[in-house]
């Protein structure tokens, strides 16, 4: 919400924006499991804030177990919004506490750079957060008690919004294509049992290191399949941390070192 009021202003004040969406499990921009950013160079530009400019797959609905794929993401969509726009906006998740939310806010900050940061909160969540940046990193910050008028969404409602967001994802038409072992980041193990990737959510990547869009992995008894709207132009697929279900677009977290290590 803020996010989007501070766009509007700049944009009235003449100014191109690059948003950069990084809350990879109830997106504004792009689908969950991603980050993205949005080239806002007028207000028309707001209708259609779903469809991401630049993708970078992280992989999972929260940001526990990848930490450091969200740090680069978030980082590396950042510095290609300060090449196309004059101001970069970066919206960040709710993982604010504990040992994973203070690394992932003092990596971010430490990588991006920030002019400034505006840290909207509630009581005193923030207060550790706001606290170690401000003693590591000399940029303004800005408490702002966070608006009565926008309530929080619930467990439920972002799980409704995340279905929603992956169901456009993966809008038709789709396609099957068949897909060697060798064209996964991580690598796949020589003799792993293909049948336990069925199911699991794969960015699909170009020549670059781009994410295309996003895709599910199908055993179909001799060989892995990915379901895909992206595949032109399609290099490698990026293996996600959850499994995600096509008929109801609902995401389950697994873990990747299990299901290919068995450990």
């Amino acid at each position: 919400t803020y996010s989007i009021a501070m766009a509007v202003v700049a944009l009235e004040a003449g100014r191109t924006v690059a948003y950069v969406d990084a809350d990879i499990g109830n997106t504004t921009i792009g689908p969950p499991t991603c980050a993205g950013l949005k080239l806002l160079r007028s207000k028309a530009d707001l209708d259609n804030l779903e469809q991401a400019d630049l993708l970078h797959f992280v992989g999972h609905i929260t940001p526990e177990r990848l930490v450091l794929q969200h740090v680069i993401a978030t980082s590396s969509l950042a510095a290609d919004g300060r090449q196309l726009a004059d101001l970069v906006i970066v919206d960040t998740t709710a993982t604010i506490s504990g040992v994973v939310g203070e690394s992932l806010k003092y990596h971010k900050t430490e990588l991006i750079r920030p002019d400034r940061i505006i840290a909207l909160h509630r009581g005193s969540e923030l207060e550790a957060v706001v606290g170690m940046l401000g003693r590591f990193f000399s940029i303004p910050t800005d408490e702002v008690p966070a608006d009565p008028n926008v309530p929080p969404s619930s467990p439920d409602e972002r799980a409704s919004r995340r279905a929603a967001r992956m169901k456009i994802a993966f809008a038709g038409p789709l396609e099957r294509w068949r897909v060697r072992p060798t064209v996964f980041a991580p690598t796949l193990p020589v003799g792993l049992d293909l049948e336990r990737l069925d199911g699991v959510l794969v960015g699909v990547q170009d020549a670059t290191g781009r994410s295309l869009g996003l895709g599910r992995l199908e055993y179909d008894g001799t060989g892995l399949k990915v379901i895909t709207n992206a595949g032109e132009g399609m290099k490698g697929l990026r293996l996600g941390s959850v499994k995600i279900d096509l008929d109801t677009f609902e995401c389950r977290p697994v873990n990747l070192r299990e299901l290919i290590f068995g450990i």
